[in-house]
């Protein structure tokens, strides 16, 4: 994350302070009035500040470098768009995926495959199948996005 903010500019006194706030944190868990040990907090930002979510949009600022399709994200949803008609075409958002992977992997931040969907739409889609992780994404007819149900076939009855 430090490296994120002086990347992206973060410089001087306010870097400093934000290395002060996350670096050295402790953390211990009371259950029944009984305390566990002080333990060191080696990652992630403090949830529930403000500062938390801009600090994430920072870390995943890059997260779309390279990649030919269309990315969108939305807090810590991650949509990738493509239009698929062609070997060609599945063989590129595959390497996209792929791509994201390498991300995590050098980030140490990982996508939850299991939540991953692939969603074909339109009747005359291949429906090539694709994975991340070494993982077959699973294929959905329909998938609830942001509260919106969108469907393969693109009707609002859902």
């Amino acid at each position: 994350m430090l490296n994120k903010l002086r990347a992206c500019g973060i410089h001087g006194k306010l870097h400093a302070w934000i290395t002060d706030w996350l670096v050295g944190r402790r953390q211990r868990v009371c259950v029944q009035g009984e305390f566990s040990q002080w333990r060191l907090v080696l990652s992630g930002v403090p949830q529930g500040l403000v500062l938390g979510p801009v600090l994430f949009l920072i870390f995943i600022d890059d997260l779309e470098g390279g990649i030919k399709n269309t990315v969108y994200k939305f807090a810590d949803d991650t949509t990738v768009l493509a239009q698929v008609q062609r070997d060609a075409e599945r063989k590129f958002l595959q390497e996209d995926l792929d791509k994201l992977t390498e991300w995590t992997k050098k980030w140490q931040m990982s996508f939850n495959t299991k939540k991953c969907k692939v969603m074909h739409v339109g009747r005359t889609n291949s429906r090539f199948t694709y994975t991340m992780e070494g993982q077959t994404l699973d294929t959905v007819d329909s998938e609830k996005d942001l509260g919106i149900t969108i469907s393969y076939d693109l009707k609002s009855s859902n």
